[in-house]
Formats: structure tokens, C-alpha cells, sequence
């Protein structure tokens, strides 16, 4: 598959500064390539958190992308599926690489919703599947090949072709975990204008009710959702704590989610406990 040019006007690409989000990543410019796109899709996974804070304080500004690189670029924040996906694009972009942007269907075996941002870059003529933005999911790029297993930070991940889908999967002992599935059809920056709606005002939105944060690196993956800090490594052992209001800040800050003084007192009136 070629991934043919998109209106890059339509997703305002030129508003970043290629060198400042580099440098949020500690990343250098390098010349398109599957190996360079493995680094910097790592680089921005290591350095940018994964959270929906704004979402729960109900003050998020919105996913334009002036906004998103405020927010995950010069405030150095986290983000959601559509922040981190943006922003990603066009940083791949302005280096060179084709993106198309796509949406998926997270959990699909449960009627999961269809709102997941995630993208398939091309590099050395071969579309990967790189998604940023799915929490402490995936680390690196995937190529697009039917059956193709690549390591997670030390859990395996699989893509299986099933008609006109993709499906995104994960080895749990002997089993195959399906964690969300996506076709190939490009989205429009409305698209997730109205995705976004949903996930950060919707009642029934994962993202709404309670803090999500989740950080992933080689053979750690940690989550606070809600008051339950969970820790799990490949080998399959997990801890959860219970984290009380008074440790909420100082777990946040491990998490490399840093906020104001007001925006951490606003966040502790709707915490548990």
C-alpha cells in the first residue's frame, strides 16, 4: 500500500516548530527511514505522557493544533489519543514521511467505542502502524503486514488482517487479545472534532468520570486510573496501590504529569477519598 499525499493544509502542519517538538523529545531531525521512525515514534512515547487531567477538570481546550502543542510541547503535559496523534502527524510530516490519519475501534470483542485516533506512517515503502496515543500500549511501529509480531516495551503485539480491517492484538499467555481494530479509510480533522466531543463531555466516556494517566518503557508499564496505581512488567506480575488524595501529586510528578497549584486543588475536589 502507498499512502497517497493528504490535504496537509487541512491539519495546519506548518504551525509547529519541527526543533522545539524535537527538542521536547531530545530527538534530532534525521532523514525518513523505519528506523528513524522507530526512534522518534520511542522518543515521544518516553517523553509524553499519556493523561486526560484537562478532560476531568472539564477545562480541556480543545484538539486544534495551536492548542496541542501549547499544551504537550511548551507546557510540557500529556495528552489524549487526539493530542498525541496530531501532533505526532505533523511533526512525521514535516520530516518527510506520508501519514494518513485513521480512526479505531478500541476493544472491539465488547462493542468498544470508534473513536480512537491512530495513524499508519510509511517509511522505506512499507506502512507502519504507529500509535502514539494509546496509553501504555504499543512503544514502537508496526509494520502493516498481515500476522506481523513485533515486541511492546516486552509484550508482544500482532496486526491480523480480517477483510477490509486491521486488528491490533496482544499476547496474554496463550491467547490473542484483540485491542482495537481500524481500516484504512483517511479521516478528516472534523472527524475527531466530533470524536473528541464525546470522549472528554460524554457521561459514558471512559475519560470523564475518572483520572487516567499511563506511562510505558521497556518492561514497565504503569496506569493510575482513578485511585488504583497499577504496575505491571512482561513477566506478568502486577501491583496495585491504592493511592490517597495527599500522595496524588507526588504520583503525578512520577508520572511526569506536573500541574499548577490551582489546577492540582480543582483536580483533589473530585478525587476519590
Amino acid at each position: 500500500m502507498t499512502i497517497a499525499p493528504e490535504q496537509v493544509d487541512e491539519w495546519t502542519v506548518g504551525t509547529l516548530d519541527l526543533d522545539e517538538y524535537l527538542g521536547r523529545i531530545g530527538q534530532d531531525r534525521a532523514k525518513p527511514s523505519a528506523a528513524a521512525l522507530r526512534e522518534l515514534a520511542k522518543a515521544h512515547i518516553l517523553a509524553v505522557p499519556f493523561e486526560n487531567v484537562d478532560v476531568v477538570l472539564g477545562q480541556h481546550k480543545g484538539i486544534a493544533l495551536e492548542d496541542v502543542i501549547g499544551k504537550l510541547v511548551r507546557r510540557r503535559r500529556g495528552g489524549y489519543c487526539y493530542e498525541h496523534g496530531s501532533l505526532f502527524a505533523a511533526a512525521a510530516e514535516q520530516l518527510g514521511y506520508p501519514v494518513r490519519r485513521l480512526v479505531a475501534r478500541v476493544q472491539p470483542q465488547k462493542n468498544g467505542p470508534y473513536t480512537h485516533m491512530t495513524l499508519v506512517v510509511e517509511a522505506d515503502g512499507v506502512p507502519h502502524l504507529v500509535d502514539v496515543g494509546f496509553g501504555a500500549g504499543m512503544l514502537v511501529p508496526m509494520p502493516l503486514v498481515d500476522g506481523a509480531v513485533v515486541d511492546q516495551a516486552g509484550w508482544p503485539h500482532r496486526l491480523v488482517a480480517d477483510g477490509d480491517w486491521w486488528r491490533l492484538q496482544k499476547q496474554e499467555g496463550d491467547d490473542w487479545t484483540d485491542l482495537h481494530a481500524f481500516t484504512l479509510t483517511p479521516m478528516h480533522r472534523i472527524d475527531y472534532e466530533v470524536y473528541h466531543h464525546y470522549t472528554s463531555t460524554h457521561p459514558r466516556s471512559p475519560f470523564t468520570g475518572q483520572l487516567v494517566v499511563m506511562r510505558l518503557e521497556e518492561g514497565l508499564s504503569r496506569k493510575l486510573v482513578g485511585e488504583e496505581f497499577i504496575v505491571e512488567r512482561p513477566d506478568g506480575t502486577k501491583e496495585t496501590t491504592t493511592i490517597p488524595p495527599g500522595r496524588l501529586d507526588a504520583t503525578l510528578r512520577e508520572l511526569d504529569v506536573v500541574l499548577t497549584e490551582d489546577e492540582l486543588a480543582k483536580l483533589l475536589t473530585v478525587y476519590p477519598g
